[in-house]
């Protein structure tokens, strides 16, 4: 008798900031830093400049969530008063408002968004993980019956010996596929791929 069960498909890979958090804080310090030289270099108060520093708070928001977003609008909000106070830049309130306002909703907006995506996303892999350990343990359970009622038509042939042996056969392999199941629930290990014979445990082979 022969008992396969199907692997679980491949996640989808992740986008290269939650990947490499780090290199992403990295790139996001680098673009405030010159951002930054570029508004205390050239330009007035007519540019829109300090509007590109909605890149970085928007690159810590989606890598880091609501909180570092949070941090990093108010960080880019501190860098133009910087500006301001260096180059003595005159702002007016409708100035201040146009500049800082979108900075500091930006990051925990996307931030906010970003967490949500997260737990959707591990919400949904646990459902699917869960689905397919419960189809498994279906066929698992077909099989056992499919089994045991091979044994027992040998057994009312009067064909003990293959009776015997396939039940034994049987039993041993259910426990080697639900040992499996139990260990890839606790631990994520995976099992035998489509078609792939499963090892009997010793002293099971006839």
């Amino acid at each position: 008798m022969l008992f396969s069960i199907r692997p679980p498909q491949a996640a989808p890979s992740e986008p290269w900031f939650r990947r490499h958090p780090r290199v992403a804080l990295t790139v996001a310090g680098v673009l405030f830093a010159a951002i930054l030289t570029l508004r205390m270099l050239v330009g007035d108060a007519v540019d829109a400049y300090s509007m590109l520093y909605a890149l970085p708070v928007a690159l810590v928001a989606i890598t880091c969530g609501l909180r570092s977003g949070l941090a990093a609008g108010l960080l880019a909000v501190g860098l133009i008063v910087a500006w301001v106070v260096v180059r003595d830049v005159p702002l007016s309130a409708m100035g201040w408002a146009s500049r800082v306002v979108p900075l500091l909703l930006l990051g925990p907006l996307l931030g906010d968004a970003s967490e949500r995506l997260r737990r959707a996303e591990t919400e949904r892999r646990r459902l699917e993980a869960a689905a397919l350990l419960q189809r498994e343990a279906i066929e698992i359970n077909d099989s056992l019956v499919q089994g045991m009622v091979a044994a027992k038509w040998s057994l009312e042939a009067a064909n003990t010996e293959a009776g015997l042996r396939i039940l034994d056969e049987t039993i041993g392999q259910a426990q080697t596929l639900v040992s499996g199941l139990v260990r890839r629930a606790g631990h994520g290990t995976q099992v035998s791929s489509p078609g792939a014979p499963v090892a009997e445990p010793p002293g099971r082979r006839p």
